[in-house]
């Protein structure tokens, strides 16, 4: 795979819609998957190995990787092209699988612990980008989308699934209000969520999680933000961007614990006093703030009274405060109650907010400013990324019935996704003059997969001692 030298890191528009045979090769090669592969020879143990793990493992693999619709349409790939075969260990036709051998392959993918080796995978894949890529994880955002999925025919398994911990599909539902607030498009589906956490630049997925369809996006925040501080070196990521469905009291002081400058848009839930005091203001003072923690000032003088927007003047770390200065002072205008505000101060007056005062509605980066909407503009990145893994690669394909089956073949979609990441991100960049060039992501990248190679053949070798 060949990127432009003009091209971004990660070129997801250079994505090839049929991968040739060597990106498929080089693809395989990435995959740190030698410990899943064990792991599942050994609980097959000796019995029949008409259809090896490895060639299971690839199969699913190719499906997803070739875009393909359904796993008929991959085998007859498998049984017409000896080449594509051959990259995954099949050495005849005849010793293609059948699709029911597919289905039952991916049924142990969803079980323990074949499951979160599968992550793993996923993991380390992130954690060697993110010590390759210095800003990967900086700037980061949150989102869940549905995924469609199918309940188990037999009662008794879906019940035993769900014993085991595996919620069945069940109907969501997701409403979209209009500027009054009111109803104005209903979207319901049967199945999961998948809730990600992405980087703002790049555009990988850090983490991710399969919840029910009902499951509060901000009551998973938790879990999908610890697992992307662990996939990055720490303190990494400096900010989070998320709609209203994470507006609650307890995820500001999540993301405060952890040094994370939150991008949140809040809910209207002021039905009166639209404007309040700041605690510590007396009736006498003319300063307010509104329901998303911006500050007003008014100015007493003129008649009719008149509100100003008092100007932001930085967030204050080692104080943990958000500075604003007079508006007029700032912007170099004359306001008629500037005696009584200022009382012949040149720099003007400043008034200074605890942001431990209410850190949902005060947080580091304030909500009326440019900063915030440029930040919390780049939330649409999820919204590329869910079209990827959803359209791009069927993660929402619809078809899977049963909980194990379906969140293995989420849990491949997300290796694929990161192994792709990595090829973009390690292909040679082609000047205009045809040369390539090996920038220090992709020499860092190269090392880090010699050193893992090495590791596991040590490994292996002392195991066979």
């Amino acid at each position: 795979m060949l990127v432009a030298y003009t091209k971004p890191l990660f070129a997801w528009d250079c994505l090839e819609d049929s991968p040739s045979l060597q990106t498929i090769k080089a693809f395989l090669a990435t995959l740190p998957d030698g410990q899943l592969l064990d792991g599942l020879r050994q609980a097959r143990g000796r019995g029949r190995n008409e259809y090896p793990v490895h060639v299971l493992w690839g199969t699913v693999l190719l499906t997803v990787i070739l875009r393909h619709p359904n796993w008929e349409a991959c085998l007859a790939d498998l049984r017409r092209n000896e080449a594509l075969r051959r990259l995954i260990g099949i050495r005849s036709e005849e010793a293609v699988p059948k699709k029911w051998n597919l289905s039952r392959f991916l049924e142990v993918l969803g079980e323990e612990p074949h499951f979160t080796r599968v992550r793993a995978i996923f993991d380390v894949l992130i954690q060697r980008l993110g010590l390759a890529v210095v800003d990967l994880g900086k700037d980061t955002a949150g989102d869940a989308t549905a995924l469609h999925a199918r309940r188990k025919r037999n009662a008794e398994e879906a019940k035993e699934e769900e014993q085991a911990g595996l919620p069945q599909p069940s109907g969501g539902k997701k409403e979209y209000l209009d500027a009054e607030g009111k109803v104005s498009k209903v979207f319901e589906w049967f199945g999961y969520k998948l809730h990600l956490i992405v980087d703002v630049k790049h555009e990988v997925a850090l983490s991710w999680e399969i919840t029910t369809a009902t499951a509060s996006d901000a009551a998973t925040l938790p879990k999908t933000l610890q697992q992307a501080q662990a996939n990055l070196p720490e303190g990494r990521i400096e900010t989070l961007a998320f709609d209203k469905a994470a507006d609650d009291q307890q995820t500001p002081k999540l993301l405060n614990r952890s040094g994370i400058k939150p991008l949140i848009e809040i809910r209207s839930m002021w039905k009166e006093e639209p404007l309040r005091m700041l605690p510590g203001h007396d009736g006498n003072s003319n300063i307010v703030y509104d329901e998303k923690g911006t500050l007003y000032c008014y100015d007493r003088t003129s008649q009719p009274m008149v509100l100003h927007q008092m100007a932001y003047n930085g967030y204050e770390e080692q104080r943990g405060t958000l500075k604003y200065r007079c508006p007029a002072r700032h912007e170099g205008w004359t306001c008629p109650h500037d005696a009584v505000c200022n009382e012949g101060k040149e720099y003007g007056r400043t008034v200074r907010v605890k942001c431990e005062i209410d850190l949902r509605r005060f947080p580091p980066v304030p909500r009326a400013t440019k900063k915030f909407e440029r930040s919390y503009d780049g939330r649409t990145a999820v919204e590329r990324v869910n079209a990827r893994l959803k359209v791009f690669w069927g993660a929402d394909d619809g078809n899977i019935s049963g909980a194990r089956r379906f969140r293995a073949l989420v849990g491949v979609v997300m290796v694929v996704h990161a192994g792709f990441a990595t090829l973009l991100a390690k292909a040679p960049r082609k000047s205009t003059l045809g040369k390539l060039h090996l920038g220090p992501v992709q020499k860092a990248l190269a090392a880090a997969e010699a050193a893992a190679k090495q590791a596991q053949a040590a490994t292996r070798a002392k195991a066979g001692a």
